[in-house]
């Protein structure tokens, strides 16, 4: 579910459907899921913070991922890349 602001201050609250009428924010939540073990395995997680309708994925990194050295090989390479391969509505994944 998305939320938009229209100019009077009134907030609007959508949903972004994917193919198959399954919403986008759970195929990515599927997805943050599954690669979610091997996060943990070494001491951090990651968080789901929005998905826009344009396909951007905001990620949350905690934990010893956070601040590690290799959190962008992480985020690009192993999440990022696992997301589209799933989710093609994806386009991007970025840390918040």
């Amino acid at each position: 579910m998305q939320k938009r602001e229209h100019k009077d201050g009134t907030v609007y609250r959508i949903l972004v459907r994917g193919k198959g009428g399954e919403m986008l924010r759970e195929k990515v939540e599927k997805v943050i899921n599954e690669v979610r073990p091997a996060l943990q395995a070494d001491g951090g997680d990651v968080e789901l913070v929005d998905v826009t309708e344009e396909g951007i994925v905001k990620l949350r990194l905690m934990g010893a991922c956070r601040g590690c050295p290799m959190s962008t090989y992480t985020l690009k390479l192993g999440i990022e890349q696992r997301l589209k391969e799933a989710v093609p509505e994806v386009k991007e994944v970025i840390e918040v």
